[in-house]
């Protein structure tokens, strides 16, 4: 398993310092099914809104 995990959506409840995922778990899925071909097929579910916005 990754050790870490970055993020660029500074508004997510998980980002942290230095562009960092602070989940606990990531939860991805795809547009296509359970298959993707690339990563513009998928979404990352873990995205939950900050309340600092």
């Amino acid at each position: 398993m990754a050790k870490d995990v970055l993020c660029e959506v500074r508004n997510c409840h998980y980002w942290a310092e230095g562009n960092r995922c602070s989940a606990e778990s990531i939860y991805v899925v795809s547009h296509a099914g359970n298959m993707a071909s690339d990563s513009s097929e998928t979404d990352c579910k873990t995205f939950t809104p900050s309340n600092e916005a």
